[in-house]
């Protein structure tokens, strides 16, 4: 399995879950009843309670928490996690680094891991190479990344970085599989209104059911 498949399982499986559900947390009866008011829905198609929308504009509108330096970095580490192939686009193509802006202004605990993370990158990048992991060569770099991506066997000394990435990894595949390229990549669709094709054929087998002639005609509809 190649590093895009391992991250699109981790993507619809647990990890990218964690930042997402905290990302939502809202007060469920606060929201019962008043998403679908026409006089809430939004110009970019989402639907937003009115303190919900004044939420995310105050996070879009704060003043930029990294620098321009720190966003390079991101949006290189990004590409490298998920980068560009026949079927879909990178990372930055999805908008990642801005998504991890956008969840550090949200989730302020995540800020010094972060901020702490692309630190030390550099620093490591200048004892071993003499420069910023950006300026480092793509060798360099990857050598970098390799040696911190997989806790297992990473070096103790690299204990840090691993933490890092582990951290700028689930970040970037939740914003990659949550954005439209990164939902077309997964093939997902979702549920379709007034049109349900039953459990599929090869579930059915496994547990030793099919539909009856009456089941397909009265319920699924195709």
């Amino acid at each position: 399995m190649d590093r895009r498949k391992s991250l699109k399982a981790i993507a619809v499986g647990t990890v990218a879950t964690g930042v997402l559900v905290d990302a939502c947390k809202s007060d469920d009866k606060d929201l019962k009843g008043k998403a679908d008011s026409p006089a809430e829905a939004k110009k970019d198609g989402y639907n937003r309670m009115a303190e919900e929308q004044v939420h995310e504009d105050a996070i879009k509108n704060a003043p930029k928490f990294f620098t321009d330096a720190e966003m390079a970095t991101i949006t290189l580490l990004g590409d490298i996690i998920i980068p560009k192939d026949d079927i879909s686009g990178s990372a930055s193509d999805a908008k990642v680094p801005e998504f991890i802006e956008f969840i550090v202004k949200d989730m302020p605990q995540h800020q010094v891991p972060m901020r702490g993370g692309l630190r030390w990158l550099d620093l490591k990048c200048i004892e071993l190479y003499g420069k910023a992991f950006t300026d480092c060569t793509k060798e360099q770099q990857m050598e970098m990344v390799d040696a911190i991506a997989y806790p297992k066997k990473a070096k103790p000394e690299m204990s840090q970085g691993v933490s890092f990435f582990n951290l700028m990894r689930n970040l970037t595949a939740t914003g990659f599989y949550t954005s439209e390229i990164g939902v077309k990549d997964v093939g997902y669709v979702g549920n379709t209104p007034n049109k349900w094709n039953g459990v599929p054929d090869d579930v059915l087998k496994q547990y030793g059911y099919a539909y009856t002639e009456k089941e397909m005609k009265e319920c699924a509809s195709y």
